[in-house]
């Protein structure tokens, strides 16, 4: 008796699996080979699978291989020189207005591609999935946005963007802002390192060893990041990283600063700094548009590289790993290259339909 290996299925995976191998109305087919890899996953022996499902081996080799090397996209059949059928104009348009309009009456928020096929009874999951591909549609998928209700956001998008796309001559451009309250956090339990055939791990309870906040300045001529923490992030904060801004650039050199319109970067401390040096102006971004700041996308990386999965053994170590890696993006910078240039062009709120 041979024992097959695990297919280590996703949640979603397994959802999926499931539904279709309990539906009535997914093709046969289909059903088999999603219990087959359930099957798989749960252990079965070849012997045991074949007398359940009535297959041989090289039905199990074939749809085995196949979800792993391509998995759910991957189990449907490819017949040998022949290309999928393209599904009807009229066809296309009944799975796009049920996927569009319409939810699934499980009260589920979003539509699988077998939940589809069953409730439309005479489509298969292959067709569904063909048509959701051809148009780009992802129900699976959810991204998150935030509407502007800045009345002066194209005049003042159009003031950043020029910079990005049309910088003074002679001028330095800096996207600067805070990341503020970054945890150092050390795990209590031993991490268990990558290994083949396993993810990383990290014990759920942690320590709280502080917090510190981090100040950027991105350099959009030359993708170089200034940096430096902090214990908080106030006014006082803000204007002193603005001096080492103005102390990074030859003597009287314009330099232009983008950042976001929060309170402490528009008091009087500010103000003072600003008018104790006038070759140095800010720009602001509308309200709830980060997203214009190009210091965002830096800081997203280096929560994604840094922070996110980050063994923290104090404030100082937390630190020290911040300048380590503002160090090491600096030996290889790369500007970013802006496109979006028209600010008429954004996410604007609707009324409920």
């Amino acid at each position: 008796m041979q024992v097959m290996g695990k297919m280590n299925l996703t949640d979603t995976e397994r959802e999926q699996l499931l539904s279709a191998a309990r539906s009535r109305t997914v093709r046969a087919a289909d059903v088999r080979r999603a219990k087959l890899i359930l099957m798989l996953e749960d252990g079965e022996s070849r012997d045991s699978i074949m007398r359940t499902l009535g297959c041989d081996s090289r039905f199990i080799a074939r749809w085995s291989g196949r979800f792993l090397s391509e998995r759910l996209s991957g189990m449907y059949a490819r017949h040998p020189g022949r290309a999928p059928e393209q599904p009807p104009a009229r066809l296309e348009a009944r799975v796009l207005n049920r996927t569009l309009k319409h939810k699934p009456a499980d009260g589920s928020t979003h539509w699988s591609s077998y939940k589809l096929a069953a409730e439309l009874g005479d489509v298969s999951v292959s067709t569904v999935q063909r048509i959701w591909r051809k148009h780009g549609v992802k129900p699976q998928q959810l991204e998150r946005h935030m509407v502007s209700n800045d009345p002066d956001f194209e005049a003042k998008a159009a003031d950043v963007i020029g910079l990005y796309l049309n910088p003074p001559a002679h001028a330095a451009v800096f996207c600067v802002d805070e990341k503020t309250a970054i945890q150092a956090l050390d795990r209590k339990d031993r991490m268990l390192p990558l290994s083949p055939g396993r993810a990383e791990s990290h014990g759920f309870e942690y320590k709280r060893n502080g917090t510190l906040s981090l100040f950027a300045a991105f350099n959009t001529a030359t993708g170089e990041v200034l940096g430096k923490t902090a214990p908080r992030h106030t006014s006082e904060q803000f204007v002193a990283f603005l001096i080492d801004v103005v102390a990074s650039q030859p003597k009287r050199r314009e330099i232009h600063v983008i950042c976001d319109n929060v309170s402490s970067h528009k008091t009087e401390r500010v103000a003072t700094f600003l008018n104790a040096h006038r070759n140095v102006r800010l720009h602001f971004t509308p309200t709830y548009s980060s997203w214009l700041n190009q210091v965002e996308n830096w800081f997203s990386r280096i929560q994604r590289d840094v922070i996110a999965r980050g063994i923290f053994t104090s404030v100082k170590d937390l630190n020290r790993k911040l300048m380590h890696y503002i160090r090491e993006h600096n030996k290889n910078p790369k500007p970013i290259k802006w496109k979006y240039d028209d600010p008429s062009r954004r996410i604007r709120q609707v009324p409920n339909q």
